[in-house]
């Protein structure tokens, strides 16, 4: 297993050194002047193909004509000699009887033996054309043979027409001497253009990154010019403006989330330093009656610091609670036992029933605590506590005959550290948290959480998908 991990392990090195050093502008030029080249190659060599197999047609249907021409002088019983030449010097035509010996000739072959020996065609089809290479005529060892058959049955006779490929191999070389010497070029102008394109197409992406990399933490208001034009790079600048603008709302919650737990944190803190002080400079003083108060500001205190790590814990999930199935109306049954009430406060579920969700438990269960320990604080006389299932969601409301709350702050009582009015104020024991928690926990598992109702009191609705 080791020695196969060892071979593996350079190729990642290799991948990364291939593209190292160069800019994205480089390898784009590159990669299309490879492509381009490839594709002009294959051009080329198809076009040089095609060239020369047309003209071999060519050569082939001449070589045919001919070959049938002198057949037909043969069956109506013409002599023919010499036999005609298309007046290239190195074509040849030659006409054997039955037992190899030629009866009639070219002009540049006459005296010549048999040159051709090939199937020929049968008198009245198509002459068989074959490629004959070796002959001794005029330095060309190369020839296209028309062969067809001729004469009458008692005297059979064969014609061959041959006509030679060196014009054909000269054109063909001429046309591969003048792609050999364009292509680069055609090359070299295509690698330019594609530099150019290149260029203009990433001048944009440039300017966004130039500006991008001058924004920091404490100007993030600041946002990137977009090109006018709408494309992909129009679509990045805005996505990014679309970050940047996220980032400050973000920096800007979390300054203030700051500032807020700071201001809040003081007031008790303050008071504890204040009683030790005190207690410092007079030590024979007997403290003993300010012990309930010292006691009771060292737990709001601490509640007020497990908020702070509640919202901390949240905000660190990203909305992904865990995938546990969980009996919501367990839960909620649970929190109502374990709810310490005001005196002259009564609670009551009116009626709970069975609903299973997917979530954290730990998570849903402070959220179902805030949400009744809101009631408690806020209520007169009692809180009446509702657990329905529809077919989607299940709807947990609670109900208190307190004060109610007024419609136009029933957004903001879910924003952190957020207090109406005296009723609910820090005197009463309250951080300014408790629903804040409560939406953030709904919200990280696909619910919602709002203030329904026209009073008296408020009612509060927690709705949450069902577990599918």
């Amino acid at each position: 297993m080791a020695s196969r991990r060892a071979e593996t392990a350079p190729l990642p090195r290799y991948r990364l050194f291939r593209g190292h050093g160069l800019s994205l502008r480089v390898r784009l030029t590159i990669a299309a002047t490879v492509v381009a080249a490839l594709g002009l190659s294959l051009a080329a060599v198809l076009l040089v193909i095609s060239q020369r197999a047309s003209l071999i047609h060519s050569l082939d249907d001449n070589a045919r004509q001919r070959a049938l021409i002198i057949a037909a002088a043969l069956d109506k019983g013409r002599a023919i000699q010499p036999l005609p030449a298309s007046g290239a010097g190195d074509d040849a035509a030659q006409v054997i009887d039955s037992r190899g010996r030629v009866i009639a000739a070219s002009a540049n072959v006459a005296g010549e033996p048999a040159l051709f020996r090939v199937s020929a065609a049968a008198p009245g089809s198509e002459p068989s054309v074959h490629t004959v290479r070796g002959i001794p005529l005029g330095g060309q060892g190369t020839y296209r043979v028309a062969a067809v058959s001729a004469g009458p049955a008692h005297a059979p006779k064969t014609v061959y027409v041959g006509l030679a490929t060196a014009p054909v191999d000269h054109n063909v070389g001429r046309l591969t001497v003048k792609l050999a010497f364009g292509l680069p070029a055609l090359t070299a102008l295509l690698a330019a253009a594609g530099w150019h394109i290149t260029g203009r197409a990433l001048g944009p992406v440039e300017r966004l990154r130039g500006q991008a990399a001058e924004i920091t933490a404490t100007d993030l208001h600041r946002r990137l010019d977009l090109p006018p034009r709408t494309d992909e790079i129009q679509r990045l600048g805005a996505t990014l403006n679309d970050l940047l603008a996220r980032l400050d709302e973000a920096t800007t919650r979390q300054r203030q989330f700051v500032a807020d737990a700071a201001h809040e944190l003081r007031s008790p803190v303050a008071a504890v330093r204040a009683e030790i002080e005190t207690a410092t400079r007079h030590p024979s003083a007997d403290f003993s009656a300010r012990l309930p108060e010292l006691l009771e500001e060292t737990v709001r205190l601490g509640r007020l610091v497990d908020d702070l790590v509640r919202l901390a814990r949240l905000d660190a999930t990203a909305g992904v609670p865990r995938e546990t199935e969980i009996d919501l109306d367990d839960l909620v049954r649970t929190e109502v036992r374990r709810l310490h009430s005001r005196p002259g406060v009564a609670v009551a579920c009116a009626r709970v029933r069975p609903a299973r969700v997917r979530g954290d438990p730990d998570a849903l269960s402070r959220a179902i605590r805030n949400l009744l320990d809101n009631a408690v604080r806020h209520a007169h006389h009692h809180v009446e506590v509702s657990l329905d299932a529809t077919e989607n969601e299940a709807v947990l409301c609670v109900r208190d005959d307190g004060v109610g709350i007024p419609p136009a702050d029933r957004d903001r009582v879910f924003e952190r550290f957020t207090r109406l009015d005296d009723a609910r104020s820090r005197d009463a024991g309250g951080s300014g948290l408790g629903l804040a928690i409560v939406r953030d926990v709904t919200t990280h598992h696909g619910g919602r959480v709002a203030v329904e109702g026209d009073g008296p009191g408020a009612r509060l609705v927690l709705c949450l998908p069902l577990a599918m």
